[in-house]
């Protein structure tokens, strides 16, 4: 069983939970997530099992969206409506106040991680060095909002519709926002509506049904190699070539030999497809579709980033 399942997490869930239910319900030998959701938080989590493990790596540097709600007057320890109360007073803005600086926030931001995040500092998570008094500031990361809808202002709570680049922690922003009206603000709801090519049309809730029917719902919503892939150029290969591509050894030239490779660039990323339509390995061109002609058919022309088993 190798593939990606997006699950519908739930509020007051951690990532992990997640993980350790499908763990529980499908018994895969590896399984991992592939971004942190926090546990007030729901939506979109991707979950890689087995060989799709491999693949999480291809999802690092997704964008996202979120829908949130923001709380305006109060201030946590955490960033958000799960923490303790740091201070708490009645917004001194109006709604246009809000809208400007809510719409103020696309562009480019150094943004620090918060200290109850899952960011790692000497392999333990931030939070949990926080959770011991020891506070640890991360130097600043380069994050970027895309675009910025507004729903709804109906004071205190702004509720507004953003997508951003990889490491955006939105709390983070909500805070700032909340600084910069004067009031200090936190996130009262959040929801991941879409990571990378994982929508919210795609996932899966687990809610409300036993076991046995959460299995089915999963198995319903399973997602194969290939197809948690679908923007990569396919290249199909024989058995043989399948065996030497699942032994390490990288791809040449005659293995492009019956493919259309005229859009391919250095650099770019490709697949290769069994004869029974399987992945079996991810690789990175060494050269363009305009130098391969020219080459030796036993030159190697790509680097394998990832190989599959079958």
């Amino acid at each position: 069983m190798n593939g990606i399942i997006v699950v519908d997490k739930s509020s007051g869930k951690t990532s992990y939970d997640v993980v350790r239910r499908i763990k529980k319900i499908l018994k895969p030998k590896k399984i991992g997530h592939t971004g942190t959701l926090d546990p007030l938080a729901t939506g979109v989590l991707a979950v890689c099992l087995n060989e799709a493990t491999k693949l999480a790596r291809f999802f690092i540097d997704d964008d996202k969206e979120y829908r949130v709600v923001m709380l305006l007057g109060v201030k946590t320890d955490t960033l958000d409506t799960d923490g303790q109360i740091i201070s708490e007073q009645e917004p001194r803005c109006d709604k246009g106040d809000v809208e400007e600086v809510i719409m103020s926030c696309i562009g480019r931001h150094n943004q620090a991680p918060p200290l109850y995040s899952a960011v790692k500092f000497k392999g333990k998570p931030l939070y949990k060095w926080t959770r011991q008094g020891v506070n640890i500031e991360l130097p600043p990361r380069d994050v970027e909002i895309y675009t910025v809808n507004i729903e709804d202002i109906s004071m205190p709570y702004a509720t507004f519709h953003l997508s951003c680049s990889k490491g955006t922690y939105i709390r983070a922003l909500c805070a700032d926002v909340g600084d910069r009206l004067g009031c200090g603000a936190c996130v009262a709801g959040l929801r991941r509506t879409r990571s990378g090519r994982f929508l919210e049309h795609d996932a899966v809730s687990l809610n409300g049904c036993d076991e046995k029917e959460q299995r089915e719902r999963l198995l319903e919503h399973f997602i194969s190699l290939d197809d948690a892939m679908p923007d990569l150029p396919s290249i199909p290969v024989d058995h043989a070539t399948e065996k030497t591509l699942r032994q390490g050894c990288q791809p040449i030239v005659e293995v492009f030999e019956n493919s259309d490779i005229s859009s391919l660039n250095e650099g770019d990323l490709i697949k290769f497809k069994s004869r029974d339509n399987n992945l079996v390995a991810i690789a990175r061109m060494n050269a363009g579709a305009e130098i391969i002609p020219l080459l030796d058919k036993r030159t190697p022309v790509a680097r394998l980033v990832r190989v599959f088993n079958g």
